[in-house]
């Protein structure tokens, strides 16, 4: 296939394009941000945050997530808006009639939409990861009622198939915790079971440890007890997995995102679901901008009754119904109804089929 070159024609609309994108984006991001500093002005000045540290280790981490998250949004409202208007000034028509097939005219949507997708692309797998990590250390220090990592009275982890750790109370100030206890299981029996109260867990050396620990190992139908020994274990369970995991993926770019699945996964754990899920998100929302642009030229390239009002109002709906479709799929992968691999990716596969009805209807 041969590629037609950016010509005049092209500039214009893809400079009328990502111009409408980055000023609609700049425009939700000013009032964003007004609103969320006014909200935590409080904080700031009570926990004395440094304005520098307001600024470039809290809302310039903030951004880019922001961005990212209205990306397809507003790149929908963008391609309908100026659209819509050149359609309602019969500049589409004229374009066609000069010669300009809707193909070719597509051309410049799919350059500007390729920028879009490589910046989400490029947001996704690496800077918005480092990005929350920053973000959450400055919550953690300046803002109230987020201090530390989020735990869970009861952590319940699987370090490897047929192992489960229970940890009750974990704090990360002292590494402690009120109660651990280590269980084995061999064809869903209970083998063995070691518990302790008041334990310490050593980062440095991946350690925990307790004055005493009870020991109990079942044998045909007998139970051994071993309560003198103290604690003293190196089990395959880092401090940073005993948060709230969801957040902590958050924060991993795709490269680290990959090894800590493939840990887990040698793991057992019950939780690789959800992990994949956000992993297979970081690729598909990107690749719907080609989508959303494709459906967006399609309906607001017909000049219309209500011109570009009307094209903006289906646009948003559709926009939001495939948001909707998203968190649904998302939904369908962590309730085991279908592979995270397919259900994060419906949404797009649907919405790819409505964009090809609507090109095949488009003016041509």
């Amino acid at each position: 296939m041969k590629f037609p070159g950016i010509k005049i024609l092209d500039r214009y609309i893809i400079r009328k394009f990502l111009g409408t994108y980055l000023f609609a984006i700049a425009l939700i991001i000013i009032v964003v941000v007004i609103f969320d500093a006014a909200e935590k002005m409080d904080d700031f000045i009570e926990l004395k945050a440094p304005l520098s540290k307001i600024i470039f280790q809290y809302y310039l981490n903030f951004i880019p997530f922001f961005v990212n998250q209205f990306s397809g949004l507003f790149t929908f409202i963008a391609v309908i808006f100026f659209t819509s208007k050149m359609a309602y000034n019969t500049e589409i028509i004229a374009m066609l009639s000069a010669g300009v097939s809707f193909r070719r005219l597509m051309w410049p949507y799919f350059v500007s939409a390729s920028v879009i997708t490589l910046l989400s692309l490029m947001l996704n797998l690496v800077i918005i990861p480092i990005a929350n990590g920053n973000r959450l250390k400055f919550e953690m220090n300046y803002i109230k009622n987020v201090k530390g990592a989020q735990y869970d009275t009861h952590i319940y982890r699987q370090i490897e198939p047929g192992t489960f750790a229970y940890i009750r109370g974990y704090t990360e100030k002292d590494h402690s915790a009120s109660f651990f206890a280590l269980e084995t299981y061999e064809e869903g029996t209970v083998v063995s079971t070691l518990e302790a109260a008041n334990v310490k867990f050593d980062p440095e050396t991946g350690r925990w440890s307790a004055p005493k620990c009870l020991y109990r190992k079942f044998e045909e139908g007998k139970e051994i007890f071993n309560s003198e020994q103290s604690l003293d274990t190196l089990i395959n369970l880092r401090d940073n997995e005993l948060g709230r995991v969801e957040e902590l993926v958050k924060t991993m770019d795709i490269i680290r995102l990959n090894r800590f699945i493939d840990q887990q996964k040698n793991k057992g754990s019950d939780m690789i679901v959800r992990f994949e899920v956000e992993k297979y998100n970081r690729f598909a929302y990107p690749i719907s901008t080609f989508i959303l642009t494709v459906i967006g030229v399609s309906l607001s390239s017909r000049k219309v009754r209500g011109g570009t009002g009307l094209h903006i109002g289906v646009g948003i709906v559709l926009a939001f119904s495939f948001i909707l479709f998203s968190k649904f799929g998302e939904e369908f992968a962590k309730g085991g109804l279908l592979p995270p691999e397919i259900s994060v990716w419906i949404p797009n596969i649907l919405y790819a089929f409505i964009a090809l009805y609507l090109y095949k209807k488009a003016p041509k």
